[in-house]
């Protein structure tokens, strides 16, 4: 007997999230035979991007039943069931927690249909519930509220389980109770961690370091390497004695201290991060017609690279964004085959450059302004990010285009004067993956401050 259910929660710091909303579907494998389906008062206020994303706010949850008084009916629901759901880690923690909070040890064995899916229909370009069951087929009302989420999720495992002829699939993914929560060691690791931006370091009981991470949340990411289910998670929860943390601040230090530091002690589980991150690279050709091309390879060190990426989907993804905003030709950029002219000039957001309708000099202005602005390779600048604190500030130091390091400070005239600012600063490697790391940064990201000199 299977229990399919959904939360949603009101966002916030990990474990100290509130449900607002649950639907469970008991499922014999055949038919639906119970179900339960309620908003939860979860006494707390709901994080407005969660407000934007479920539709459920403050208003709505007043007069609904508080967790304590739904609690008796979810234990009764459950009674003898595997927990079904989809990323199924996530939503056990959160009714644990909240059974934890009331002075009850909620135990289930739990089954989750990411993990199920991937394994019963692999090569998907994304395991996420909205796009995964788009890709089957599979309708889908409410997303984003635990009702139709759930019932969707009902009908995903109705297909896996159908897929798992044998059985032996799901059997083999099933979590058991001694598996339900963290071991006690796990657990004592994750709540001395921060919920802060910064690196982390994780070791074995020989004090070796195995793997090192970032993040914007220390505590939620550790916490997810020790639940998720992963051959690579599982070798690290069975080898981890000791994780030790840097708070950084600011995410673009973190990026930076983690591509030098793998680099630098090459972790066993880091191995994909050991050389360059960045395996693919958008280079400039210019054609036999005189046009500028904005080509995606391989990487190539022999090469002059215009900015590179981690993926070959990265990087498409990025080169289609670059052409929209710099009004460019997708043919020219190998977006599109064609021996006529690209799509994009058919509806009239291309100015012809495919067919020779504008000419190569006015084409190549664009180009030209992309690549400029992606390049700081003469540039004198000071990067200037949030600190560790409310009252201190990072600055990343690039001088004639080179990155040199970076530095924590607390006063301005440490970073208005130079020379004061090059004693200060930590110093750090300079090379492909780093230059990559701040472009990529500074794109996406609005820093505090960049100072030119």
């Amino acid at each position: 007997m299977y229990c399919i259910l959904d939360i949603e929660t009101t966002g916030g710091q990990f474990n100290e999230e509130g449900i607002t909303e649950i639907a469970i579907y008991k499922y014999d494998g055949q038919e639906v035979v119970d179900q339960f389906i309620s908003l939860i008062n979860p006494e707390k206020p709901i994080q407005p991007f969660v407000v934007k994303l479920t539709g459920i706010n403050n208003a709505m949850l007043r007069s609904a039943p508080k967790f304590y008084e739904v609690a008796k009916r979810i234990i009764e629901i459950t009674e003898g069931c595997i927990i079904v759901a989809h990323n199924a880690s996530f939503d056990y923690r959160i009714l644990r927690t909240e059974f934890t909070r009331l002075g009850y040890d909620f135990k289930r064995e739990t089954l989750c249909t990411v993990e199920l899916s991937k394994k019963l229909i692999p090569d998907q370009p994304s395991y996420s519930l909205g796009k995964l069951v788009r890709a089957l087929g599979i309708p889908v009302t409410d997303r984003h509220r635990a009702n139709g989420d759930a019932m969707a999720t009902v009908k995903l495992f109705k297909m896996l389980l159908a897929k798992d002829v044998k059985k032996e699939i799901i059997s083999s993914l099933i979590q058991k109770e001694i598996k339900s929560g963290l071991l006690p060691k796990l657990l004592d690791i994750v709540e001395s961690l921060p919920s802060k931006t910064g690196i982390y370091y994780i070791h074995n009981e020989k004090g070796n370091l195995i793997y090192i991470g970032k993040s914007r949340n220390i505590k939620k990411r550790v916490n997810q390497h020790f639940t998720d289910t992963s051959g690579k998670s599982k070798k690290i929860q069975r080898e981890v004695f000791a994780v030790n943390f840097e708070v950084t601040g600011s995410e673009l230090i973190a990026l930076l201290k983690e591509n030098e530091e793998i680099k630098i002690n090459k972790p066993v589980y880091n191995q994909a991060q050991r050389k360059s991150i960045f395996l693919w690279a958008l280079y400039q050709v210019k054609d036999k017609n005189g046009y500028l091309n904005l080509r995606l390879e391989k990487a190539d060190g022999r090469k002059k690279e215009i900015t590179s990426f981690t993926s070959i989907q990265d990087g498409k993804n990025s080169l289609i964004k670059i052409t929209e905003r710099y009004n460019l030709c997708q043919k020219l950029n190998g977006l599109y085959e064609t021996q006529n002219a690209c799509f994009q000039y058919k509806i009239n957001e291309c100015n012809g450059a495919c067919i020779e309708k504008e000419s190569a000099e006015s084409y190549n202005v664009r180009v030209e302004e992309f690549i400029r602005e992606m390049k700081f390779e003469s540039d004198n600048m000071i990067i200037v990010d949030k600190g560790r604190t409310i009252d201190e500030r990072c600055a990343v130091l690039i001088e004639n285009g080179i990155f040199k390091g970076y530095c924590f400070y607390d006063l301005n005239y440490q970073i208005s004067n130079i020379d004061i600012l090059k004693n200060i600063i930590i110093p750090m490697q300079n090379n492909r993956d780093t230059r990559t790391i701040i472009q990529g940064y500074l794109k996406r990201n609005k820093v505090i401050k960049i100072f030119k000199f």
